[in-house]
């Protein structure tokens, strides 16, 4: 049966490993994370990412699918992939229900054996930063504040009340799962479920920390310096090692991605490392030429304006725009003209127009005097 609904969710090939499979869920999961992603159908494809790694992360799933498709998938094999990208998401695998056991005898029975004391890494954390214009085209450095789970100052780590330990799970013997017979209507199968008395962990603590209860960790505000790059833009993030939440069993911490949201400038609009800039400009100026003084994000400068310049004209400030975040230097600001038709004007300036049109051989039409004008 030709299954590849999933693999085509995550954009990698029916032969892909699992190292391939994780790089494409962690792009597909940022990529469609409702918190990043603002498009309708963005939280569904998320769900749809989810659905598709939690199945062909787990070898024993994936074969099912492979060969009986969701359905297959679907029908309780053990383990699961834990987790989402970095800290965007989770959950398990597990309660799983239905025809379990008879898949299970399909396949030898229980899900792929998981070491429970094996080391990993903690959660990945977002964290939101909002931007003026100005700190986002100098960077600037800021310090934040957020909650993120920490070792246990108590028991380090260990979940155990200091001066004893954890023992290896009495039921279990440390694997984490259990093994359960059933009679079922097609005889007696065995599955594989998470061991109820260590909660897959592997571990008894008999006498938990009285600070984390036994998890080994705990809630801590936490503060960062965040050196935020020259010419960031709203939208884009980056990734602060080690400044998620705590591992498990000793493995690293997580990381923290940061993500910049840039307030809109009230005076500049910019795409990209190029910056526009709207001058109005005064017809008398476009039609002689002037050189006049132009606001920029690095300061004012003199600009030159030719005689005849339309509405419209833009003209180039080298190196006058962002920096460029690949790359060396600035981008350039872009000048666009835009020529104001003056408001009341006296009589001199009246006069002068009237002779300007004149002499250019144009009859303008409100210089004609009116019936009630000639009683005047």
């Amino acid at each position: 049966m030709d299954n590849t609904e999933y693999y085509e969710r995550l954009g990698v090939d029916k032969n892909a490993n699992q190292d391939e499979i994780k790089k494409a869920y962690r792009k597909m999961s940022k990529k469609y994370h409702p918190d990043l992603n603002k498009e309708a159908d963005a939280e569904q494809k998320y769900k749809d990412v989810q659905e598709a790694y939690e199945t062909l992360s787990d070898d024993q799933k994936r074969a099912a699918y492979d060969q009986y498709g969701s359905a297959g998938a679907n029908a309780g094999f053990g383990g699961g992939a834990g987790g989402g990208f970095s800290g965007f998401g989770g959950g398990g695998a597990g309660g799983f229900g239905g025809f379990e056991d008879i898949f299970s005898s399909f396949f030898g029975g229980g899900g792929a054996q998981v070491n429970p004391n094996a080391p990993r890494q903690g959660d990945d954390l977002q964290f939101k930063i909002n931007l003026k214009f100005e700190e986002a085209i100098f960077g600037v450095e800021q310090e934040i504040k957020y909650n993120r789970e920490e070792l246990c100052h108590t028991c380090a780590g260990t979940g155990a009340k200091p001066g004893t330990h954890a023992e290896t799970c009495r039921k279990c013997n440390g694997r984490g799962q259990v093994n359960v017979i059933r009679d079922t209507p097609l005889g007696r199968m065995q599955s594989t479920q998470t061991c109820d008395v260590c909660h897959g962990t592997g571990k008894e603590i008999k006498d938990p920390c009285s600070t984390c209860r036994g998890t080994g960790h705990e809630k801590v505000a936490h503060t960062v310096k965040v050196k935020v790059p020259a010419g960031v833009e709203s939208g884009q993030q980056m990734r602060l090692q080690g400044q998620g939440d705590a591992g498990v069993n000793g493995g690293p911490y997580g990381d923290l991605y940061v993500r910049f949201v840039v307030s809109p400038s009230d005076k500049f609009e910019r795409d990209g490392a190029e910056i526009y800039y709207q001058m109005p400009l005064e017809f008398v100026q476009a039609a002689l030429g002037d050189e006049i003084e132009v606001p920029t994000v690095h300061g004012n400068v003199k600009l030159k304006i030719p005689a005849g310049t339309q509405t419209g004209a833009n003209f180039r400030l080298k190196g006058k725009g962002a920096p460029k975040l690949r790359g060396n230097g600035n981008g350039d600001q872009y000048v666009v003209i835009n020529i104001t038709t003056p408001k009341n004007m006296n009589a001199a300036q009246k006069e002068a127009l009237q002779n300007f049109a004149k002499a250019s051989g144009i009859d303008v039409s409100n210089n004609k005097k009116g019936f009630f004008d000639k009683f005047k």
